[in-house]
């Protein structure tokens, strides 16, 4: 390789030309740097003789570079055939310490694969190895003839020069566009917007079909974006010979380069420097300043890539539907303060005259007590146990169905105008892990033969096996990952358990032991106590084992080797969100399903430990409401926000302290000047993906949705905290991660069939929650069933049994109660017969009934709503006609330009040879071949012309 680098600087230009202002290009201020590699290199003393023999003759000009330029003569690169030998395996020098030759065997690599990548059409500028350790930049440039061959390769769709004219709808609908657009006119980001009326007709690239396209300039034609993903590309697939491994992922993860990323285009806050479109996104996007305004979805796309550019779409119609959902829930909110002073439950257990006494809540310790000291409770819950509640789930699940149906119509509009209609999946190569695994498979197979039975047949057998199995890992293979998966999966679920299990017993057992206590202020607030601790507990655990599932499940995953990063993504969210609903929804299942189920009745109480009985309810839904709303907006508060902010900061610093640590204090000129930009992009923290902010998102639209009839402001603190968190993860991507490589996709993959999921899984649930943890349905059996006079009054009594006291258990009666001889019968919540019929505290005919009720409105609610859902999802229909129009539309453009294109060039080769007939017959023997090639060239073209246009006549 030191053959084939040179410095392209001069003594007396080196000064000059040092740094370019943007640190965007090579130090000839020329060559765009579409990507950067970054290493860690240490010098030991048996190194220092051959990389000073390298570098010795640049050391006395002024340049701090050696580059590639792609124009190495024949003697080079016969000396480096020379040297192919050496380089696959390391150096062997006596006295290497297994540290110095780890060293030797990455630089090896290094140098191998920036040979294979200068093969393969690229140019590279890397900086001086000048101190004992320190960090290195590899710099790469794509030339026009590599641009053009791999757009060609990937099929990239590219502007022709061909603009055509956008059909917009007419009537009523464009009237409303044309006044909305004019009301949102202060809301738009002021960035360069496209033409809406006209679009660039765009065709997949051809270096044959050049005059189609309307290349001005070879340095813009292809932007930023484009030009590093196709570097990425060439990147990954690469290989290396020191160790068999294929492309950059693998190097990255042996750590023989630190990372790989393409820069930023410039400083986001320099206000002395030109525009730029990073520029851009911060000031019109990227600020909390701007939190009012639209998203810049084409700047967005056009610099981070349409995967990226589709989350942010996705986020924002989803915030955006939370506005109407926010409203109805409000409503329903102060529809329930409305009507409070007229709900005659609460007023008759608010009466001091319905003398209830309850039975005691706990075993000796408690009293008797009266029913109208839980008011507050009662007026409380009437806020979100009321009839309009029912509606709101109802309209909850149709919204939900909505927001489904409109993002895969907003999807739909934006594959039109960001070219991905048609789009192909690209063939994706293996991950690192997978190569490896496979590695290891067949050097333990091949020794295995090798120690096999020499007979001819077994041979046989053993290469026939060798032949079907060895390029791939069968499920045999995988076995073991599989079988740790189900069994750590299942463990986790059940830690998730234990954990409520826990929290139940330290709320029974608190419950208890605050009962004890002599001060009269602390055994009247033991319920206020119990619940908000308990709900904090189950908050920090939720936190703890959210970072803990998390981990885990990318391990899990890892073990599984997926082959490819499509198939290794989809199966880590899988196993991420089974594990996070799990955590997060496990404590408000209880609650809302669980809790106070299996108590028993005063007499014949369940115990959980000896002397420690299950804990009541009481007022399920507003407790509900309660544990809902912690969780929820805790999550959203502390692990959404402040660990999205605190950790990324937390993380650059311990990175930058690294490096200080790791570099020698020697003094360097490189030090004195401006940090370029790859020097500010590597210190910025990496891009892991999108699944951290699918997953919070995904995870609050389950609190949005899935108990939305227990709580319904959730929608609105879910509003206000996508506003914020628009804002926080467009100011991450734009100024606190490096540029993620950009990627082309159609639709945002499997995170839509988890939204499909939730959004019928909530119909089921909420359905539950209505029927079983609210007074719903036993409130409407009353009116219509029981109630003397069609009204609520006489409710409280009738859903209260009676219990004589004298059968409570020895030693469980209420001690030093002052009221103990007055009590003959105390009242407990529940429809069981009185100790005075012929079946004492038996399930009465009241709650058969009530129970069947209960089901009978599960079954027609989910009915109705997964009716109407279905007829929603009827009426909207998922491609827009206006755009189903237009594709159709561009076909057809499409194909009368390419016929037109293609006549031109055909009358041109025409004109040739025509002027090449009048010419006179003493022409030269070349000049007769060459009118000859035209002749036949031109017959082919009319063919070609001929079968293309027969088979698009019908578009």
């Amino acid at each position: 390789f030191s053959q084939i680098i040179n410095n392209y600087l001069d003594g007396t230009r080196g000064a000059a030309h040092r740094a370019t202002p943007s640190g965007m290009h090579f130090r000839d201020s020329k060559r765009k740097v579409d990507y950067v590699l970054a290493y860690h290199y240490r010098k030991c003393v048996s190194q220092h003789q051959p990389v000073s023999g390298l570098l010795e003759p640049l050391h006395g000009l002024a340049s701090s570079a050696i580059v590639s330029n792609g124009e190495t003569g024949k003697s080079c690169l016969e000396q480096q055939q020379q040297q192919s030998s050496e380089r696959h395996k390391p150096p062997e020098q006596p006295g290497l310490s297994p540290l110095d030759a780890l060293e030797e065997e990455k630089q090896v690599q290094r140098k191998e694969y920036e040979q294979n990548l200068v093969e393969a059409g690229l140019e590279i500028e890397k900086d001086l190895e000048n101190k004992s350790q320190g960090l290195s930049f590899v710099r790469i440039h794509a030339p026009w003839h590599v641009l053009s061959r791999e757009a060609e390769l990937l099929k990239i769709k590219m502007p022709t020069k061909k603009m055509y004219e956008i059909k917009e709808g007419g009537g009523i609908l464009k009237k409303l566009n044309e006044i909305w657009c004019r009301l949102t006119q202060p809301l738009q980001p002021q960035v360069p917007q496209d033409n809406t009326k006209m679009k660039s007709l765009s065709y997949p690239f051809s270096r044959e079909k050049m005059y189609l396209y309307n290349i001005k300039d070879k340095d813009t034609f292809f932007d930023n974006a484009t030009r590093s993903r196709i570097v990425r590309e060439i990147l990954k697939r690469t290989p290396t010979k020191s160790r068999n491994s294929m492309g950059i992922s693998t190097l990255i993860a042996n750590n023989v380069y630190d990372a790989a990323y393409p820069l930023h285009d410039g400083e986001y806050e320099d206000h002395n420097g030109e525009m730029n479109e990073r520029k851009l996104l911060y000031q019109e996007w990227a600020r909390y300043g701007v939190f009012f305004k639209f998203q810049p979805i084409d700047l967005i796309r056009k610099y981070f890539g349409e995967k990226i550019g589709l989350y942010f779409a996705w986020l924002g119609l989803y915030t955006e539907f939370l506005i109407p959902s926010s409203v109805v829930g409000v409503i329903v909110f102060f529809y329930g303060c409305i009507t409070i002073e007229s709900d005659i439950p609460s007023k008759e257990m608010c009466d001091q005259h319905n003398a209830f006494t309850m039975c005691p809540l706990c075993d000796k310790f408690c009293d008797y007590w009266n029913l109208s000291s839980a008011c507050a409770t009662a007026r409380a819950s009437h806020l979100f146990d009321n009839p309009a509640t029912v509606f709101f789930s109802i309209f909850m699940a149709l919204w939900a169905t909505t927001f489904l149906e409109q993002w895969k119509r907003l999807q739909m509009r934006l594959s039109y105008f960001w070219d991905l209609t048609g789009l192909e999946e690209e063939e994706e190569h293996p991950r690192p892990e997978y190569e490896t695994k496979l590695l290891q498979k067949k050097l333990k197979t091949k020794n295995t033969t090798k120690n096999a039975n020499e007979s001819e047949i077994s041979v046989f057998v053993s290469c026939a096996f060798l032949q079907d199995e060895k390029e791939k890992l069968t499920w045999r293979d995988r076995m073991p990952g599989y079988l740790a998966n189900f069994s750590l999966i299942l463990f986790m679920i059940m830690l998730t358990f234990s954990a409520v299990f826990g929290v139940m017993v330290y709320r029974i057992t608190t419950a208890a032991a605050l009962s004890f206590s002599t001060n009269e202020t602390t055994r009247s607030n033991v319920r206020v106590t119990v619940t908000a601790t308990a709900v904090i507990i189950n908050l920090v655990v939720i936190l703890i084992l959210d970072e803990i599932y998390g981990a885990v499940a990318k391990w899990l995953t890892e073990i599984e080797v997926p082959k490819t990063e499509k198939t290794f993504e989809e199966r880590l969210i899988l196993k991420a969100f089974l594990l996070k609903f799990v955590n997060s929804y496990a404590p408000i299942f209880y609650v809302a399903f669980f809790k106070g189920r299996f108590v028993g009745r005063p007499g014949h109480y369940l115990y959980v430990f000896d002397g420690y009985r299950m804990e009541e309810a009481r007022g399920c839904l507003m407790e509900l409401c309660i544990q809902l709303s912690i969780i929820m907006l805790g999550k959203q508060l502390i692990q959404n926000n402040l660990f999205e902010i605190g950790i990324p900061k937390l993380k650059k610093l311990f990175r930058k302290l690294k490096d200080e640590r790791t570099e020698p204090k020697e003094i360097n000129t490189d030090q004195l000047k401006d940090p370029q930009q790859w020097d500010l992009d590597y210190s910025l923290e990496p891009f892991t993906g999108l699944t951290p902010e699918y997953m919070e998102m995904i995870i609050q639209f389950g609190f949005v949705t899935l108990f939305v009839a227990s709580f319904p402001l959730a929608p609105l603190f879910a509003l206000l905290n996508n506003i914020i968190e628009v804002r926080l993860d467009a100011k991450k991507f734009v100024t606190e991660l490096r540029r993620p490589d950009t990627v082309r996709a159609k639709d945002i993959g499997i995170w839509y069939n988890i939204l499909s999921g939730i959004g019928k899984l909530s119909v089921i649930i909420n359905a539950f929650v209505i029927s079983v943890t609210s007074d719903f349905i036993p409130r409407l059996m009353y009116q219509y069933a029981y109630s003397q006079d069609g009204t609520m009054h006489g409710f409280i009594n009738h859903t209260l049994s009676y219990f004589n006291v004298s059968h409570l258990k020895a030693g469980t009666q209420p001690e030093n109660s002052p009221f103990a001889q007055d009590v003959l019968f105390c009242r407990f919540k529940d429809y069981r017969d009185p100790p005075w019929s012929q079946n004492p505290y038996e399930f009465s005919k009241q709650y058969w009934a009530v129970l069947s009720a209960r089901l009978a409105f599960v079954i027609l609610f989910q009915n109705l709503v997964m009716f109407l859902s279905v007829l929603v999802d009827w009426m909207i229909p998922d491609i827009p006609k206006d755009i189903s129009e237009q594709i159709k539309k561009e076909k057809s453009v499409l194909v009368e330009f390419f016929l037109k294109e293609e006549r031109k060039k055909l009358k041109l080769i025409e004109s040739f040879i025509t002027r090449d007939k009048h010419r006179p017959q003493s022409g030269t023997k070349g000049q007769r071949i060459r009118a000859a090639s035209f002749c036949q060239f031109s017959q082919s073209q009319k063919g070609s012309l001929a079968s293309f246009s027969s088979q698009h006549t019908e578009v």
